[in-house]
Protein backbone atom coordinates (compact mmCIF):
# COMPACT_ATOMS: atom_id res chain seq x y z
CA UNK A 1 0.00 0.00 0.00
CA UNK A 2 1.20 3.45 -0.87
CA UNK A 3 2.20 5.72 2.34
CA UNK A 4 1.67 8.56 0.60
CA UNK A 5 -1.35 11.29 1.10
CA UNK A 6 -3.44 11.78 -2.13
CA UNK A 7 -4.68 15.28 -1.82
CA UNK A 8 -7.30 16.23 -4.05
CA UNK A 9 -7.89 19.68 -4.32
CA UNK A 10 -11.35 21.86 -5.30
CA UNK A 11 -9.67 24.76 -7.20
CA UNK A 12 -13.26 26.37 -7.22
CA UNK A 13 -14.08 26.26 -3.41
CA UNK A 14 -14.34 28.82 -0.80
CA UNK A 15 -15.39 31.55 -3.96
CA UNK A 16 -12.10 30.57 -5.71
CA UNK A 17 -9.68 31.37 -2.42
CA UNK A 18 -8.68 27.65 -2.44
CA UNK A 19 -5.06 28.32 -3.14
CA UNK A 20 -4.98 31.22 -0.79
CA UNK A 21 -6.13 28.89 2.19
CA UNK A 22 -4.31 25.70 0.53
CA UNK A 23 -0.68 27.05 0.35
CA UNK A 24 0.48 27.60 3.74
CA UNK A 25 -0.78 24.51 4.50
CA UNK A 26 1.30 22.64 1.62
CA UNK A 27 4.40 24.27 3.32
CA UNK A 28 3.62 22.89 6.69
CA UNK A 29 2.81 19.42 4.66
CA UNK A 30 6.81 19.75 3.49
CA UNK A 31 8.61 20.55 6.68
CA UNK A 32 6.08 18.33 8.41
CA UNK A 33 8.09 15.16 6.18
CA UNK A 34 4.74 13.96 5.01
CA UNK A 35 5.19 12.50 1.63
CA UNK A 36 2.02 13.63 -0.40
CA UNK A 37 0.93 14.17 -4.29
CA UNK A 38 -1.95 16.44 -5.42
CA UNK A 39 -4.35 16.24 -7.71
CA UNK A 40 -7.20 19.08 -9.03
CA UNK A 41 -10.86 18.67 -9.67
CA UNK A 42 -11.58 20.17 -13.12
CA UNK A 43 -15.79 19.16 -12.86
CA UNK A 44 -18.34 18.40 -10.80
CA UNK A 45 -17.94 14.65 -9.67
CA UNK A 46 -13.70 14.38 -10.85
CA UNK A 47 -13.12 14.40 -7.30
CA UNK A 48 -14.56 11.11 -6.91
CA UNK A 49 -13.21 9.70 -10.07
CA UNK A 50 -10.18 10.61 -8.62
CA UNK A 51 -10.64 9.33 -4.91
CA UNK A 52 -11.68 6.19 -6.87
CA UNK A 53 -8.14 5.88 -9.14
CA UNK A 54 -6.01 6.57 -5.98
CA UNK A 55 -7.81 4.16 -4.34
CA UNK A 56 -7.40 1.59 -7.20
CA UNK A 57 -3.22 2.74 -6.91
CA UNK A 58 -3.00 1.74 -3.88
CA UNK A 59 -3.54 4.87 -1.79
CA UNK A 60 -4.98 4.68 1.44
CA UNK A 61 -5.18 8.24 2.76
CA UNK A 62 -6.65 10.51 1.15
CA UNK A 63 -7.30 14.76 1.96
CA UNK A 64 -9.93 16.36 0.06
CA UNK A 65 -9.23 20.39 -0.25
CA UNK A 66 -12.63 21.99 -0.57
CA UNK A 67 -15.85 21.83 0.97
CA UNK A 68 -18.30 19.20 2.11
CA UNK A 69 -19.49 18.96 -1.66
CA UNK A 70 -15.74 17.84 -2.71
CA UNK A 71 -15.43 16.09 1.17
CA UNK A 72 -18.65 13.78 -0.09
CA UNK A 73 -17.24 13.01 -4.06
CA UNK A 74 -14.05 11.55 -2.27
CA UNK A 75 -16.04 9.50 0.40
CA UNK A 76 -18.29 8.47 -2.59
CA UNK A 77 -14.85 7.45 -4.63
CA UNK A 78 -13.35 5.31 -1.74
CA UNK A 79 -16.66 3.72 -1.26
CA UNK A 80 -17.10 2.69 -5.06
CA UNK A 81 -13.60 1.44 -4.62
CA UNK A 82 -14.52 -0.68 -1.44
CA UNK A 83 -17.99 -2.23 -3.33
CA UNK A 84 -16.24 -3.08 -6.20
CA UNK A 85 -13.01 -5.06 -4.85
CA UNK A 86 -13.60 -7.80 -2.89
CA UNK A 87 -10.23 -7.05 -1.05
CA UNK A 88 -10.54 -3.68 0.66
CA UNK A 89 -12.20 -2.53 3.34
CA UNK A 90 -13.29 1.29 4.28
CA UNK A 91 -11.26 0.36 7.57
CA UNK A 92 -8.18 0.63 5.69
CA UNK A 93 -8.77 4.11 4.40
CA UNK A 94 -8.14 7.12 6.47
CA UNK A 95 -9.95 10.24 5.53
CA UNK A 96 -10.13 14.21 5.56
CA UNK A 97 -11.07 16.83 4.81
CA UNK A 98 -8.96 20.73 4.68
CA UNK A 99 -12.08 23.26 5.11
CA UNK A 100 -12.10 25.81 2.21
CA UNK A 101 -16.06 25.94 1.08
CA UNK A 102 -18.70 27.70 2.63
CA UNK A 103 -20.84 25.11 4.54
CA UNK A 104 -18.17 22.80 6.07
CA UNK A 105 -20.56 20.95 8.68
CA UNK A 106 -18.94 17.48 8.62
CA UNK A 107 -16.12 19.04 10.24
CA UNK A 108 -18.61 20.11 13.04
CA UNK A 109 -19.02 16.42 13.95
CA UNK A 110 -15.45 15.70 14.24
CA UNK A 111 -14.56 18.55 16.17
CA UNK A 112 -11.51 19.40 13.17
CA UNK A 113 -10.89 23.21 13.36
CA UNK A 114 -11.90 25.80 10.30
CA UNK A 115 -8.37 25.95 9.44
CA UNK A 116 -5.63 24.44 6.76
CA UNK A 117 -2.55 24.56 8.92
CA UNK A 118 -4.13 22.73 12.03
CA UNK A 119 -5.83 20.13 10.14
CA UNK A 120 -2.18 19.50 8.60
CA UNK A 121 -1.01 19.35 12.36
CA UNK A 122 -3.46 16.67 12.91
CA UNK A 123 -2.82 14.18 10.17
CA UNK A 124 1.07 14.99 11.28
CA UNK A 125 -0.45 13.47 14.86
CA UNK A 126 -2.13 11.01 13.01
CA UNK A 127 -5.25 12.40 14.74
CA UNK A 128 -8.28 9.99 13.99
CA UNK A 129 -11.28 8.67 15.11
CA UNK A 130 -13.90 5.82 13.31
CA UNK A 131 -16.61 7.44 11.01
CA UNK A 132 -19.91 4.73 10.40
CA UNK A 133 -20.25 4.46 6.51
CA UNK A 134 -23.97 4.71 5.62
CA UNK A 135 -25.48 3.46 2.25
CA UNK A 136 -28.51 5.11 0.33
CA UNK A 137 -30.06 2.47 -1.94
CA UNK A 138 -32.35 4.60 -4.20
CA UNK A 139 -35.33 4.19 -6.88
CA UNK A 140 -34.01 1.93 -9.34
CA UNK A 141 -31.12 0.32 -7.07
CA UNK A 142 -28.63 2.45 -7.26
CA UNK A 143 -26.35 3.39 -4.18
CA UNK A 144 -24.93 6.60 -2.81
CA UNK A 145 -23.23 7.15 0.14
CA UNK A 146 -23.64 9.88 3.18
CA UNK A 147 -20.75 10.79 5.48
CA UNK A 148 -22.87 13.59 7.26
CA UNK A 149 -26.40 14.45 6.63
CA UNK A 150 -29.08 13.65 4.49
CA UNK A 151 -32.87 14.80 3.96
CA UNK A 152 -35.94 15.00 2.26
CA UNK A 153 -38.54 17.46 1.58
CA UNK A 154 -37.87 20.84 2.76
CA UNK A 155 -34.46 20.10 3.70
CA UNK A 156 -33.63 18.57 0.21
CA UNK A 157 -35.58 21.21 -1.30
CA UNK A 158 -33.15 23.81 0.82
CA UNK A 159 -30.13 21.93 -0.65
CA UNK A 160 -31.44 22.29 -4.37
CA UNK A 161 -31.55 26.06 -4.12
CA UNK A 162 -28.64 26.95 -2.32
CA UNK A 163 -27.17 24.57 -4.97
CA UNK A 164 -28.30 26.48 -7.38
CA UNK A 165 -27.12 29.83 -6.04
CA UNK A 166 -23.60 28.15 -6.18
CA UNK A 167 -24.17 27.70 -9.86
CA UNK A 168 -24.94 31.11 -10.25
CA UNK A 169 -21.46 32.04 -8.74
CA UNK A 170 -22.71 32.78 -5.19
CA UNK A 171 -20.98 32.16 -2.04
CA UNK A 172 -20.92 31.99 1.81
CA UNK A 173 -23.60 31.22 4.74
CA UNK A 174 -25.88 34.10 3.48
CA UNK A 175 -27.04 31.29 0.53
CA UNK A 176 -28.36 28.85 3.52
CA UNK A 177 -30.25 31.78 4.74
CA UNK A 178 -31.83 32.51 1.57
CA UNK A 179 -32.52 29.00 0.62
CA UNK A 180 -34.66 28.32 3.67
CA UNK A 181 -35.96 31.78 3.07
CA UNK A 182 -37.12 30.50 0.09
CA UNK A 183 -38.28 27.27 0.15
CA UNK A 184 -40.34 27.72 3.28
CA UNK A 185 -41.90 30.66 0.76
CA UNK A 186 -43.03 27.65 -1.15
CA UNK A 187 -43.38 24.90 1.41
CA UNK A 188 -45.36 21.75 0.53
CA UNK A 189 -45.78 18.62 1.81
CA UNK A 190 -45.31 14.68 0.73
CA UNK A 191 -46.94 12.07 1.92
CA UNK A 192 -45.05 8.93 2.65
CA UNK A 193 -44.29 5.77 5.01
CA UNK A 194 -40.95 5.98 7.35
CA UNK A 195 -39.91 2.74 8.40
CA UNK A 196 -37.06 2.36 10.83
CA UNK A 197 -35.87 -1.46 11.60
CA UNK A 198 -39.26 -2.78 10.43
CA UNK A 199 -40.91 -0.43 12.89
CA UNK A 200 -43.38 1.47 10.51
CA UNK A 201 -42.86 5.19 13.06
CA UNK A 202 -44.23 7.46 10.44
CA UNK A 203 -47.26 7.49 7.85
CA UNK A 204 -49.16 10.35 6.28
CA UNK A 205 -48.26 13.92 5.07
CA UNK A 206 -45.00 15.21 6.56
CA UNK A 207 -42.75 18.51 5.30
CA UNK A 208 -38.55 17.22 6.04
CA UNK A 209 -37.11 14.36 6.89
CA UNK A 210 -33.32 14.62 8.35
CA UNK A 211 -31.17 11.59 8.37
CA UNK A 212 -27.99 12.00 10.61
CA UNK A 213 -24.98 10.17 10.26
CA UNK A 214 -23.28 13.46 12.25
CA UNK A 215 -25.10 16.69 13.33
CA UNK A 216 -24.81 19.32 11.72
CA UNK A 217 -26.22 21.16 8.07
CA UNK A 218 -26.48 24.31 5.89
CA UNK A 219 -23.95 25.99 7.89
CA UNK A 220 -25.76 26.86 10.65
CA UNK A 221 -28.38 23.53 11.66
CA UNK A 222 -28.71 21.08 14.15
CA UNK A 223 -31.47 19.06 13.20
CA UNK A 224 -30.44 15.66 14.73
CA UNK A 225 -28.69 16.39 17.44
CA UNK A 226 -28.47 12.98 19.38
CA UNK A 227 -26.07 11.57 16.26
CA UNK A 228 -22.91 10.45 16.95
CA UNK A 229 -20.70 9.79 13.51
CA UNK A 230 -19.23 6.22 15.27
CA UNK A 231 -22.28 4.42 17.15
CA UNK A 232 -23.64 2.57 14.32
CA UNK A 233 -26.81 4.23 13.97
CA UNK A 234 -28.81 6.94 12.11
CA UNK A 235 -30.99 9.54 13.22
CA UNK A 236 -33.83 10.56 11.93
CA UNK A 237 -35.94 13.61 12.39
CA UNK A 238 -39.78 14.58 10.54
CA UNK A 239 -41.42 17.54 10.58
CA UNK A 240 -45.12 16.59 10.17
CA UNK A 241 -47.55 19.03 8.74
CA UNK A 242 -47.65 21.86 11.32
CA UNK A 243 -48.79 25.82 10.82
CA UNK A 244 -46.07 27.23 8.71
CA UNK A 245 -45.99 29.98 11.84
CA UNK A 246 -45.22 27.52 14.46
CA UNK A 247 -42.04 25.73 12.39
CA UNK A 248 -40.73 29.34 12.24
CA UNK A 249 -41.29 29.99 15.73
CA UNK A 250 -38.78 26.41 16.11
CA UNK A 251 -36.19 27.75 14.16
CA UNK A 252 -33.97 28.92 16.82
CA UNK A 253 -33.61 25.71 18.41
CA UNK A 254 -33.27 23.79 15.41
CA UNK A 255 -30.06 26.79 14.93
CA UNK A 256 -28.81 25.22 18.21
CA UNK A 257 -29.61 21.45 18.57
CA UNK A 258 -32.32 22.06 21.32
CA UNK A 259 -35.28 20.56 19.38
CA UNK A 260 -36.80 17.53 21.98
CA UNK A 261 -39.59 15.08 22.22
CA UNK A 262 -41.93 17.73 23.54
CA UNK A 263 -41.35 19.83 20.03
CA UNK A 264 -43.66 19.14 17.08
CA UNK A 265 -41.53 17.11 15.77
CA UNK A 266 -40.55 13.10 15.47
CA UNK A 267 -37.64 11.87 16.68
CA UNK A 268 -36.25 7.65 15.99
CA UNK A 269 -32.73 5.86 15.26
CA UNK A 270 -32.00 3.22 13.90
CA UNK A 271 -29.86 0.94 11.55
CA UNK A 272 -32.35 0.77 8.50
CA UNK A 273 -34.34 3.18 7.35
CA UNK A 274 -37.47 2.93 4.71
CA UNK A 275 -38.93 6.33 3.35
CA UNK A 276 -41.59 5.44 0.22
CA UNK A 277 -44.01 7.26 -0.97
CA UNK A 278 -47.38 6.90 -0.82
CA UNK A 279 -48.33 8.64 -3.87
CA UNK A 280 -46.94 9.64 -7.85
CA UNK A 281 -46.28 13.38 -6.77
CA UNK A 282 -44.46 12.38 -3.15
CA UNK A 283 -41.71 10.79 -4.71
CA UNK A 284 -39.35 13.82 -4.10
CA UNK A 285 -35.66 14.61 -4.57
CA UNK A 286 -33.42 13.73 -1.11
CA UNK A 287 -30.06 14.50 -0.83
CA UNK A 288 -26.85 13.26 1.10
CA UNK A 289 -24.67 15.83 2.15
CA UNK A 290 -26.20 18.80 0.80
CA UNK A 291 -25.57 17.57 -2.98
CA UNK A 292 -29.08 16.00 -4.50
CA UNK A 293 -28.61 11.91 -5.43
CA UNK A 294 -32.05 10.92 -6.50
CA UNK A 295 -35.63 10.57 -5.27
CA UNK A 296 -37.90 8.24 -3.32
CA UNK A 297 -37.93 5.58 -2.48
CA UNK A 298 -34.81 5.04 -0.53
CA UNK A 299 -33.55 2.86 1.81
CA UNK A 300 -30.87 4.13 4.12
CA UNK A 301 -28.10 1.89 5.92
CA UNK A 302 -25.21 1.23 8.21
CA UNK A 303 -23.96 -1.66 8.82
CA UNK A 304 -20.25 -2.45 10.90
CA UNK A 305 -18.35 -1.03 8.37
CA UNK A 306 -16.28 2.23 9.49
CA UNK A 307 -13.65 4.32 7.54
CA UNK A 308 -11.09 6.41 9.84
CA UNK A 309 -11.82 9.56 9.80
CA UNK A 310 -9.59 13.03 10.76
CA UNK A 311 -11.17 14.31 14.28
CA UNK A 312 -9.76 17.48 16.21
Amino acid sequence: MNERWYIIINPRAGSGKTMSAWMPAERLLKRSSIEFICSYTEYKGHAAELAQRAAQLGYRRILAVGGDGTLHEVFRGIMLFCDSSEKASPSEFYLGVVPIGSGNDWIKSLGVPHNATEVIRLIAQNSFRKMDVVRMLHSGGEVCYMANIGGVGFDSHVCERVNWQKEMGKRSTVIYLRGLKYTLSNLHSINVKVTVDDKEVFCGECYSIALGNGKYSGGIMCQVPKARIDDGIVDIMIVPIIPVSKIIKEIPKLLTGSLGDNDPVIFARGKTIVIEPMDEKSRDIFEADGEVEGTLPLIVKVGDEQINALKG
